[in-house]
């Protein structure tokens, strides 16, 4: 029982690494993090000092030390007309917050004086534009209006472009054909060429403009139906009309030589004015004035004309394939008698061509296989590894559709190595006490001089990381000891005015003083045969007796400060 209770204690004070969105990139000036790799655990994504994650509040936290982002920009003058504020601010980023070098320092505000007092502010809105749809609900327009003074933003309040719904208008409706009707009956039975031209019947189908029927109580109206409302085909699938013979003048007498059918032995006539033709009435009566030979002949069969060309297989010529129409004839002009049996038609009864005419189909682009995953793309922290696929399988074509979906996969791949953290120098110590370089001598306040120094570690170095470069230990310079050491002095100029303290509240205000410059002209600028340029180290007392004003400082108020937190 007492080891259970150990252990639940100890896994209560285990320090659990949640799972945050790590970034491979971080940008102290705008503090996002960049390049995104995928969900890992906090410590995992931190083995590189270069990355970033999200946290629960939003905002970004950097792997890296803590180092303080560059100063904004100065704000704009808190107020329209007169003294104001104006404020600029700075981010600590990286673990270990609050632990920048100053960390209080985050914040600087100062005097600022605005001359808008007279500025006019917002120009007229414009027209409103035309509506982001053309019909129908879901619709914007907008308006937009300009600061006449841009300088002056204060006088400007309020955004500069507004948007409001459109009404709904009714969307026009235009025009569908319905499906054709099947087609009428042909106009003649059959084809007639006796008279040399070719009548061929014809027959009709029709579609409507009904599916949908266009609109006409909007606007604009709908678009009617493009094309005809009927098609005319010609029925070439017809037999050709019967022509039926006629007798031409008797001919002399002589032999008959026939093999079959009625054999003239003395004077033949001939069906020829016309010529039977299309199954057409032979001509009545006989051919020859004396004994016939009567035998059946053979009836040879005859094409009838060609159909017209039936509809191509298909609206577009498919990938790989070929779209053909075809048409028809019959062995029907006549037929092939069957007893005795005749000749059958030579040739095909059925003839196929390509339709060349066509576009070519659209081809939608289908994806091909994903590639192998990489490598992983790091030997250090969290990487990337990466599998790829090509829209080949097929590529689109002739306007097809693009493959959907992504084109790039990715998988998080921790190495579980911690990246070589580079050392960084620490900021230089104060410096040391100046000393005269051997023995114990006193040289404060003396015209001798001394030599001081002062000090920076390399730190963060850590897991092979590069350490700082210069290796430069220990800064050393040479110097008078003039702490607390009564000199004469001169009056100069005023120091630079202060940042507002404190930066918020009724109180704030800035401050400068007078600078009363110690007088050094007794002791030599350099010290030492190398004659290095001396230092004057630590605050004198310096009298520099009274000002013709008597003001030694001044101090100003910080007018409409905002007000601090509560």
């Amino acid at each position: 029982m007492e080891f259970l209770q150990v252990l639940l204690l100890l896994l209560f004070f285990v320090k659990h690494s949640e799972c945050v969105r790590c970034f491979a990139r971080f940008d102290i000036t705008s503090g996002e993090g960049d390049e995104e790799l995928g969900e890992v655990d906090e410590d995992t994504c931190c083995q590189n000092t270069e990355y970033s994650f999200l946290k629960t509040d939003g905002l970004f936290q950097s792997c890296g030390h803590p180092s303080w982002s560059p100063w904004s920009s100065w704000s704009q003058c808190n107020v329209r007309c007169g003294d104001g504020v104006r404020q600029r601010t700075r981010t600590c980023f990286g673990i270990g917050q609050p632990d920048c070098v100053d960390a209080d320092n985050d914040q600087q505000v100062e005097p600022c004086t605005s001359i808008c007092c007279d500025a006019e502010g917002w120009g007229l809105w414009s027209s409103w534009s035309l509506c982001s749809v053309t019909c129908g609900e879901g619709g914007v327009r907008k308006r937009t209006r300009v600061c006449s003074t841009p300088e002056c933003p204060l006088v400007c309040m309020g955004p500069s472009e507004e948007t409001e719904d459109c009404p709904p208008r009714a969307c026009p409706v235009h025009g569908g054909w319905s499906s054709w009707s099947s087609w009428s009956q042909c106009s003649g039975p059959c084809i007639n060429d006796q008279h040399g031209d070719v009548i061929t019947p014809t027959k009709v189908r029709y579609h409507f403009c009904s599916n949908p029927a266009p609109s006409n109580h909007t606007v604009p109206p709908g678009n009617g139906c493009p094309g005809d409302d009927l098609q005319v085909a010609d029925c070439s699938d017809l037999n050709n009309c019967p022509v039926d013979g006629s007798w031409g003048a008797w001919s002399p007498f002589g032999p008959c030589s026939v093999s079959c059918g009625v054999g003239l032995q003395l004077s033949i006539r001939t069906c020829d004015q016309p010529t039977p033709k299309y199954g057409g009435q032979f001509c009545e009566g006989s051919t020859t004035r004396t004994n016939v030979c009567s035998s059946p002949c053979p009836v040879d069969g005859f094409w009838a004309g060609w159909s017209r060309w039936s509809e191509c297989s298909s609206t577009c010529i498919p990938q790989g394939q070929a779209a053909t129409r075809s048409r028809l004839r019959s062995c029907s002009n006549p037929a092939p008698s069957s007893q005795p049996p005749g000749q059958p038609c030579q040739g095909h009864n059925r003839q196929t061509e390509v339709c060349t005419q066509l576009p070519h189909c659209p081809v939608d682009g289908s994806w091909g296989p994903w590639s192998p995953f990489t490598s992983c793309s790091v030997t250090c922290g969290v990487g990337l590894q990466v599998s790829v696929r090509k829209c080949d399988g097929p590529a689109p074509d002739h306007g097809g559709q693009p493959c959907p979906g992504e084109e790039r996969q990715t998988k998080v791949c921790p190495t579980k190595v911690h990246c070589p953290v580079n050392g960084e120098w620490s900021e230089w110590s104060s410096w040391s006490q100046c000393t005269y370089p051997t023995g114990d001598k006193i040289i404060k306040c003396k015209h001798l001089g001394g030599s001081q120094f002062q000090e920076r570690q390399c730190l963060h170095r850590a897991h092979g990381g590069a350490i700082c470069e210069d290796n430069q230990l220990t800064n050393i310079r040479v110097c008078y000891d003039v702490n607390n050491c009564e000199l004469r002095g001169t009056w100069d100029n005023w120091t630079r005015w202060s940042y507002c303290d404190p930066p918020c509240g009724a109180t704030s205000s800035r401050t400068r003083k007078r600078i009363c410059k110690p007088d050094y002209s007794k002791y030599r600028a350099t010290i030492g045969r190398r004659k290095e340029k001396a230092t004057f180290f630590g605050t004198p007392v310096v009298t520099c007796g009274r000002l013709p004003d008597g003001e030694e400082s001044q101090s100003q108020p910080c007018v409409n400060a905002p007000p601090c937190p509560s």
